[in-house]
């Protein structure tokens, strides 16, 4: 359980950087982005080896029900991320359309994963996101949305959910976790 909370700590402590520290991470200009990027990388992998590894005590399960809530709860997160590459329709309405999807992707895996290690990382992505959410909404209180966006946008957003949903889907099955039941 240790790589997981490690890789929790790496990837939330590279992303808070430059809300916590705005001047520290400016200092480092473009440099930045390649720490905050390597930081990432490296905390992702310590919470996929750190799940993986973790021993863990079950207290639910996958049901039917909330498999199909979990699935439905997906395709509407990777909905809001691709809707935020796209700058689609969404955006005009929702100021963290990544987060949220984070938020909304954390919650549909506690539905279906009852365990300790997905408590700490579902939970600690959610904790994450939400508090991101909050330290912009605080660091830049007024936001406004953008422009109407043209239809081919909106399409474009559908279609990569399409294709990342199948995608992922596959990768799941691939590693022996069947999203479908």
């Amino acid at each position: 359980m240790i790589y997981l909370i490690l890789g929790l700590i790496l990837w939330s402590g590279t992303h808070f950087w430059k809300r916590l520290a705005p001047a520290h991470r400016a200092s480092f200009g473009d440099k930045g982005k390649m720490v905050v990027a390597i930081g990432s990388l490296a905390g992702l992998v310590l919470m996929i080896v750190g799940y993986r590894m973790a021993e863990t005590t079950f207290y639910w399960g996958r049901s039917p029900a909330m498999t199909g809530i979990n699935n439905l709860l997906m395709l509407l997160s990777f909905y809001l991320f691709a809707a935020s590459g796209s700058k689609a329709r969404i955006t005009q309405y929702i100021r963290h359309p990544q987060l949220t999807a984070v938020v909304i992707w954390s919650v549909a895996h506690l539905l279906v994963n009852g365990d300790t290690a997905s408590f700490v990382l579902f939970g600690g992505l959610l904790v994450w996101a939400t508090s991101e959410m909050a330290l912009i909404n605080r660091a830049n209180p007024n936001w406004t949305p953008g422009p109407d966006v043209p239809m081919k946008k909106e399409i474009s957003a559908v279609v990569a959910t399409v294709i990342v949903f199948v995608v992922v889907s596959g990768v799941h099955i691939w590693l022996g976790y069947n999203p479908f039941g």
